[in-house]
Order: C-alpha cells, then sequence, then structure tokens
C-alpha cells in the first residue's frame, strides 16, 4: 500500500518561483497546501491553476507559519518546500519509491542553489547544505525563530537519506542578494539583543575576515569562480552587518 504526502509552501508575492515549484510536486504529493501570507501579485491565481488548498495566513513569523501550514495536512507524512524551491527528477524518483513503504521517520536530502539564474553553486558553504524536508507528522517541528528556523526533529526519530537534490533558486541578483542580507541581518541583531548576545569589538573586525577566508579558501568558495568570490563577500560583509547592528541597540540603549 502506497503512502501519502501532504506537501506544504508558505508564500508571499512568490509569482516569480512558485510555479516551478508546484510542477516538481505533481505525481509525488497526494495534496499540495499552499499558505499565503497576503500576496499582491499573481501568486493566488498561478495556485488556482494546480490543485492546491490555498489558505490566508496573517505572517506569524518563518517558523510559527510554516508550524501552522502543518496543521492543515491531512496525511501522515509532510514535505516541505519554500516557493523558490523544486524537487529534482532524481530526487522526485526517490520519494515516489520510498512512498510505496516509508522505512524512517524523517528523510535528509541534499540541497543545491542556483545563484542569479547563472551558476549551481557547490561550494562556498552552500552544498551539501542537507536539510530534512520529509518527515512523518508528529515527529518534527519547526522552531519559532522570525529569521533562519530550523526543523525540530524528535530525539526518538529515525532517518534515511533521499538520492536527489532539492533545487533552490535563489536571488535573481546581486543586488537582491544585498538587500536580504540587509534585512535577515536586522532581524539576525534583534534576535540577539533580545537574547542579551554580546559582541566585541574585536569580534566585529576579525569575524569578518575569518568568515571570508573560511568560505572562499578553506570551502573553497574560488571553485565557483566569479560568483563564488561574490557569495563569499557578501557573506563575510553579512557578519559585520549583524554585529554592527546589534552593537548599535546597546549605543541605542544609552
Amino acid at each position: 500500500m502506497t503512502n501519502k504526502i501532504s506537501a506544504v509552501i508558505i508564500t508571499f508575492n512568490e509569482e516569480r518561483n512558485i510555479a516551478r515549484c508546484l510542477q516538481s510536486l505533481q505525481n509525488v504529493a497526494d495534496e499540495i497546501i499552499v499558505v499565503d501570507s497576503g500576496s499582491t501579485d499573481k501568486t493566488e491565481e498561478i495556485c488556482n491553476e494546480f490543485n492546491v488548498k490555498f489558505v490566508f495566513q496573517k505572517w506569524l513569523g518563518y517558523g510559527r507559519q510554516k508550524n501552522f501550514a502543518n496543521t492543515l495536512a491531512q496525511y501522515d507524512y509532510i514535505l516541505s518546500l519554500d516557493a523558490d524551491e523544486a524537487l529534482s527528477d532524481t530526487l522526485r524518483k526517490s520519494i515516489i519509491e520510498n512512498k510505496q513503504k516509508f522505512v524512517a521517520d524523517a528523510y535528509p536530502v541534499n540541497r543545491l542553489t542556483n545563484y542569479c539564474g547563472k551558476k549551481w553553486i557547490r561550494h562556498c558553504g552552500w552544498y551539501p547544505d542537507t536539510k530534512i524536508r520529509l518527515w512523518k507528522k508528529g515527529k518534527a517541528e519547526w522552531s519559532s525563530d522570525n529569521v533562519h528556523e530550523q526543523l525540530l526533529v524528535h530525539n526518538n526519530s529515525n532517518t534515511h537519506f533521499l538520492n536527489g537534490d532539492i533545487l533552490h533558486y535563489t536571488y535573481s541578483s546581486i543586488a537582491e542578494h544585498i538587500a536580504i542580507a540587509n534585512k535577515y541581518t536586522t532581524l539576525i541583531a534583534e534576535g540577539y539583543y533580545a537574547r542579551k548576545k554580546q559582541v566585541s569589538i574585536l569580534r566585529i573586525l576579525f569575524a569578518p575576515i575569518w568568515g571570508f577566508l573560511r568560505d572562499y579558501f578553506f570551502r573553497k568558495g574560488f571553485l565557483d569562480g566569479y560568483y563564488g568570490f561574490v557569495i563569499c563577500c557578501i557573506a563575510s560583509f553579512s557578519t559585520f552587518l549583524k554585529y554592527v547592528k546589534l552593537q548599535q541597540l546597546y549605543q541605542n540603549e544609552k
């Protein structure tokens, strides 16, 4: 007997990506749930072209929004994708084969990122970027972080690795990458501040330098060519930004 899967996606103005994501789920997921936080573009119109359950939910934060979406799943296994992700052909085949008889509670899979529509990034610390995105209902939930949420898998859960990749189509341009880095570093700094995390001048000075050296040389970002260099520079600058923004929050106290 074939098991059934509920695919769950959260969206906000994802007309650029959502069709590719939904297309990759055809013949894999037995239901697709899209939880939208108020898109003003063609996201809903595109979703209506597919057989999906489209639900509005006011934005709760990344982790809480995904946990809400998971409560709508009717089947025993949940497959979670972001709107800018899609299943590779190999991963589609692997999931379909495993559906015949699931042997694990959670299924790790590698994620491969395409940068600016130009380059698949296999270094810089970006690959294999292993994630658990398929799991048995009740065996995991998302953390409540506002950014960089993590799937928390229960300690008694067993895992089985899936072949293939989640294809991640991130950042349509370098400018978009910088803008999102600016947004996320603000959220990260605010999270640090709420937890009373401290930062020293030495960390502000040297953490970005170390981050670049680690990603570009030790994680072989140079093998990704020009875009590898760009990614490592922006990552280094993001480290600098999150710490100086945190320092600014403490200075504002005074």
